[in-house]
């Protein structure tokens, strides 16, 4: 019988890209919190209505990507593929609105039926961000300015941000009726999606990647022409809000994003060093959502990101660094290895990263393991070390070693912090 594999689109994430993702996550939380973002953590699965409802039914995520099934209760369950509904559904039933706007984060797996490729998988990771309850320009300056502080924060380059008003739902209207009218003498001309498209979601060709498709968008009517006064103004608003804080973008009229719910604003921003797949981070405006899901009028804006992509950028621009390791424990003969573990916790209480050997080898081999783990030092105790109470401290990076008493390592552990400290500058 066959060794089972990962499902495909899924992947394992391995210790040595492990410390990326803590990297990615300990800045948002410093980036977010000092903006007094709030972490909310909400189901990985729920309600398909919800999706089919919030993300809406003409959508390619809810006619080709939700993974669905039906529970043994009988009803329709779908994993998350996005974040938004889920928080909006959270903000309604915990009456989260009766405490003014919501400024709320969060992050974990979502889940999508897509092609896998570079930084894209079927189970992938997006951290989201949202403000709930404000219909302020500022409000969608403050949440394009959180994604471009976290990037920058990160130490990403090569990004530009693409910015567009997709209006209200009546200017959506009057575009979508617009589109109809334009790509209707081009049907068969089009790619087989954007046939489909046509009269469920014309809005989606302007994203088809076929060539000849992209050839007949290029003339298609633009959306900002059929944005009415006030959804010019507010555009207009927030452009000169980005502006104000530094933050340079394009107009990109064709920009749409995915996903019905959205209202004004939408950007992405993109990176030059991804490829074809180069959106980063993407998101806008959705004022309508939380009454369209049966709670009261609220008007909102928010972002999400994918993580895999991210982490493609930072494994390009920083090297991989493994976990430290301050002391490597080495011991051999029951005695000694039984204290071994002893001065490990003592070490480890004292606030040092501890790793003992558990291999039971000789000590030569224990030495070479030392040796590759990045220690600055080296605890030995024997069968010598073990009768006399003592542990000989060994310095990797010259060899110098000293002999101390165990019951002396809590006493000494600045001198060991200072040492440890001075070795690796």
């Amino acid at each position: 019988m066959g060794a089972i594999q990962a499902i495909r689109g899924t992947r394992d994430i391995l210790p040595e890209e492990v410390v990326y993702w803590q990297q990615v996550e300990a800045i948002a939380r410093t980036v977010l919190g000092r903006a007094a973002y709030h972490e909310i953590r909400v189901p990985i699965f729920e309600a398909t209505e919800l999706f089919e409802r919030g993300i809406g039914e003409a959508t390619d995520v809810v006619g080709k990507e939700m993974y669905t099934f039906t529970d043994r209760g009988d009803r329709s369950i779908t994993l998350r593929p996005e974040f938004t509904a889920g928080i909006v559904r959270s903000l309604i039933e915990h009456s989260l609105y009766a405490g003014g706007v919501q400024r709320l984060w969060a992050t974990g797996p979502v889940f999508r039926y897509e092609r896998p490729q570079a930084g894209r998988q079927r189970q992938f990771h997006q951290l989201d961000v949202e403000i709930l309850g404000s219909a302020d320009p500022r409000a969608d300056v403050e949440v394009i300015a959180l994604a471009t502080d976290f990037l920058q924060a990160l130490g990403l380059k090569n990004l530009r941000m693409d910015l567009n008003s997709v209006g209200t739902l009546g200017d959506r209207q009057r575009y979508r009726d617009a589109l109809v009218e334009y790509f209707t003498p081009y049907k068969a001309e089009l790619d087989a999606d954007s046939q489909d498209r046509l009269g469920r979601n014309p809005l989606r060709i302007l994203d088809s990647k076929d060539a000849r498709t992209q050839e007949i968008v290029a003339d298609a009517p633009s959306l900002l022409a059929y944005l009415s006064d006030d959804s010019q103004r507010r555009f207009a608003q927030v452009q000169q809000g980005l502006t104000g804080v530094g933050i340079a973008y394009q107009i990109n009229s064709r920009l749409v994003r995915g996903l019905d719910y959205y209202t004004h604003t939408a950007f992405e921003i993109q990176s030059d060093d991804l490829g074809a797949q180069a959106t980063v981070c993407g998101g806008g405006r959705y004022d309508g959502l939380v009454a369209q899901l049966g709670g009261p009028d609220t008007p909102a804006i928010g972002w999400g990101l994918g993580l895999e992509r991210l982490i493609l950028l930072l494994k390009e621009l920083q090297p991989a660094a493994a976990a430290t390791v301050d002391i490597y424990v080495v011991s051999r003969g029951d005695r000694a290895e039984a204290q071994a573990t002893q001065v490990a916790q003592t070490l480890r209480h004292s606030g040092f990263a501890v790793e003992i050997d558990l291999s039971g080898s000789a000590f030569g081999k224990q030495f070479k393991r030392a040796d590759r783990s990045g220690a600055a030092a080296c605890l030995i105790l024997g069968d010598a070390e073990a009768e006399a109470g003592t542990v000989q401290i060994k310095w990797l990076a010259s060899g110098d070693q000293e002999q101390v008493n165990q019951d002396q390592l809590g006493a000494i552990a600045p001198d060991l912090r200072q040492r440890i400290a001075h070795s690796r500058t």
